[in-house]
């Protein structure tokens, strides 16, 4: 039988930063979207005090006062490092590990024995090494370690972790039944307002129901779902190395923007960011995308994109710059007060096995080759931003908001933690 762990850290960006500051343990936390805008992130105790995950920041103002609730800007160059070390630290436990998002990872343990004593083993070392709190769900399909994961963090006597085989029949059932059936991995909102209409409310009569007949009234991913509830894998580990098939770079700015050298600034530092993943992909873009937007609740709104198609495949940060400005400014209309501004690279093939021009130039593919090496591993040594494209400004006065944001601890030589002796 298949067996599966998705390892999930707890209240992962609210975690991540008392690791350095210990003496926000127990004490409520929000953390806020780009700009300071929304709360996208809680501690547990800040959920007590009836926090809303999305509510504008501005909303809460008086709550925060009242009772004293920690606000932070995100802080996303430190919970990316964060994430990478406890997913290293994590793939460690199995062959076969499968990152699903910045904070959750699968992990394949078939054949495996003590799976629970795993799961145990896996908190006690994440906790040691990084410092973050993680629970441990264990099943035969990945569905149900979702359901045992959640269910792990519900209850403290469980000791974060819950192995689904261990439990009876009536247990199972008793736990299926707890959770509304919107709780279940891939049903969404639109889905659970159907389900309820033919009174289908829980995980546990979601399982009950007849697979063909759900099937025929969605599609073969609910009867999917309904298979995986009744402990038959469906879903496999998917493969993790599989390169994207678009890179996104996108920001709203911190202030409003009207003059097209900041517009310029902006779109080189996000084609610059987008470049640095297109080659950790080990990819090539054939063409980029740019876009800006007003205010999308102006009366005349203006939202506009431009594709550029380039004359071969590149991962150059220079030359992907020199597209993309070319594409903005074939766009960009003067007096307008710009919001928002990204680029897309697409078309993305393997860096590997591509059919050249005839009057291509080998010995500037070997050049850029070794300029891009040099940029990124400076910026991997010294953290990113050490060494940049000038064409991205030195002021960036246009940046997002981030006025609560703590140090990049982990990332920057100049924001490492002190510590102090006494």
């Amino acid at each position: 039988m298949e067996q599966f762990a998705l390892v999930d850290c707890n209240n992962f960006y609210a975690s991540c930063e008392r690791v350095f500051n210990p003496s926000l343990r127990e004490k409520p936390i929000v953390i806020l979207s780009n700009n300071d805008g929304c709360v996208v992130a809680r501690s547990n105790e800040a959920k007590a005090l009836g926090v809303k995950m999305g509510v504008p920041f501005f909303k809460i103002t008086s709550l925060v006062e009242q009772h004293k609730i920690h606000v932070i800007s995100s802080n996303y160059a430190l919970y990316g490092d964060m994430s990478a070390r406890v997913m290293k630290v994590i793939g460690e436990f199995a062959p076969a590990q499968e990152v699903y998002s910045i904070d959750e990872s699968f992990l394949h343990l078939t054949g495996m024995r003590d799976l629970a004593g795993i799961g145990s083993q896996i908190r006690t070392r994440v906790k040691d090494w990084l410092g973050l709190p993680v629970c441990v769900g264990i099943a035969p399909t990945k569905t149900l370690a979702k359901l045992c994961n959640a269910t792990a963090k519900s209850y403290s006597k469980l000791e974060g972790v819950l192995d689904y085989n261990s439990l009876s029949d009536e247990r199972k059932a008793r736990l299926l039944q707890s959770f509304e059936v919107g709780a279940v991995w891939g049903i969404g909102r639109r889905l659970t307002d159907k389900l309820k209409m033919l009174g289908i409310t829980t995980a546990y009569a979601l399982r009950e129901s007849d697979p063909e007949e759900m099937s025929k009234r969605f599609s073969v991913v609910m009867k999917r779902t309904i298979t995986e509830l009744r402990g038959i894998s469906c879903i496999d580990m998917e493969n993790i190395d599989e390169a994207r098939k678009q890179i996104l770079s996108s920001r709203s700015f911190g202030r409003a923007v009207v003059d097209l050298h900041e517009l310029e600034e902006a779109v080189t530092m996000y084609t610059s960011r987008a470049a640095e993943k297109l080659r950790g992909d080990g990819s090539l873009a054939n063409e980029i995308n740019v876009y800006v937007r007003t205010s999308p609740y102006l009366q005349d709104a203006y939202a506009e994109s431009a594709t550029v198609k380039f004359p071969h495949p590149s991962d150059d940060t220079m030359f992907l710059i020199k597209y993309a400005v070319e594409a903005l400014r074939s766009i960009y209309k003067p007096g307008l007060v710009y919001q928002k501004a990204g680029v897309t690279l697409l078309n993305l093939v393997p860096n590997e096995g591509q059919q050249l021009s005839l009057f291509h130039s080998q010995a500037n593919d070997a050049k850029s080759k070794r300029m891009m090496q040099a940029l990124d591993q400076t910026n991997q040594k010294y953290g990113r931003g050490s060494l940049f494209i000038a064409g991205e400004g030195i002021n960036k006065s246009w940046q997002i908001r981030a006025e609560y944001k703590t140090p990049a601890y982990t990332t920057s030589w100049d924001e490492l933690a002190i510590v102090h002796a006494r």
